[in-house]
């Protein structure tokens, strides 16, 4: 197993916190399912020892693998060698995943990105501030191996591992953990923004940046860097779920209508 996939693995399998209820728990594992990180006939842990990892309890974990079976993710098998075992639907990922982005609202999908812009503003300017440019390394292997990544479930995991370094480049254990968790929910998500050849030169263009402000000692700049990049993705994501049909609305639909209104009003409210 690469290196990549094999970080971006472990972060399935590690605590959901205060999001623990069982919506959270699905998507945790439906996207990881969705994403290869989790191989087709692969068997979960045992249920106390997954909810544990997972920081759930039993309850919410058995009725979120119960929601799993029945979108056909996971398959229980009774009696002696059974267990929950992981179902790998057929089709297009693309298709499945345009599906599941269908399920998130584009208010959910922008608060998700004002606080992965946060975190991953607030790492870029520490690791400028405590990070030798010798340490640097990690990072630039990302942005290489995302360069040359052929498919989006790996853009997305080495996207996701670039700003879980960065964080660790900032030498701090709780952003760390905090973009873990934010890449295990976005990491899905992004890859359909990351399937784009131009949106991924894009992407590696600005990580690149974010590395030279970093090593320069850049402190702001590294963190308007970082929070452009993360903006870029999720605005690009937020433009394809306006396009995508589902009762969360499209451009068309109320929802889309209520963000032009308030976009309008915004504008006005700042005219002298």
């Amino acid at each position: 197993m690469r290196r990549d996939q094999d970080g971006a693995r472990r972060t399935v399998f590690t605590p959901i916190g205060a999001q623990a209820r069982v919506e959270a728990v699905v998507r945790r594992l439906g996207d990881a399912i969705e994403l290869g990180l989790l191989a087709d006939g692969e068997q979960l842990p045992g249920e106390p020892e997954l909810a544990a990892q997972l920081g759930v309890s039993t309850v919410t974990l058995r009725e979120a693998l119960m929601a799993l079976r029945q979108r056909g993710l996971v398959t229980t098998r009774r009696g002696r060698g059974g267990g929950s075992f992981v179902t790998v639907p057929e089709g297009p990922v693309e298709d499945r995943l345009l599906s599941h982005l269908g399920g998130w609202s584009t208010e959910a999908l922008r608060d998700l990105g004002d606080h992965w812009t946060a975190v991953s503003g607030a790492a870029a300017r520490l690791a400028a501030q405590r990070t030798e440019p010798d340490d640097l390394h990690q990072l630039h292997r990302s942005v290489e191996e995302l360069t040359d990544a052929a498919d989006a479930p790996a853009r997305s995991r080495l996207h996701g591992r670039f700003h879980v370094e960065l964080a660790a480049a900032a030498q701090s254990a709780r952003l760390t953990r905090e973009l873990v968790g934010i890449h295990a929910e976005v990491g899905a998500l992004i890859c359909l923004v990351l399937g784009d050849e131009r949106h991924l030169k894009d992407v590696c263009d600005r990580h690149r940046a974010v590395i030279c402000a970093v090593h320069d000692g850049a402190a702001e700049q590294a963190r308007a860097l970082a929070e452009q990049c993360v903006q870029v993705s999720m605005g690009r994501l937020v433009e394809l779920r306006l396009g995508t049909p589902g009762d969360a609305g499209g451009p068309h639909t109320k929802e889309g209508t209520r963000g032009q209104q308030s976009s309008s009003r915004r504008r006005r409210s700042t005219r002298p």
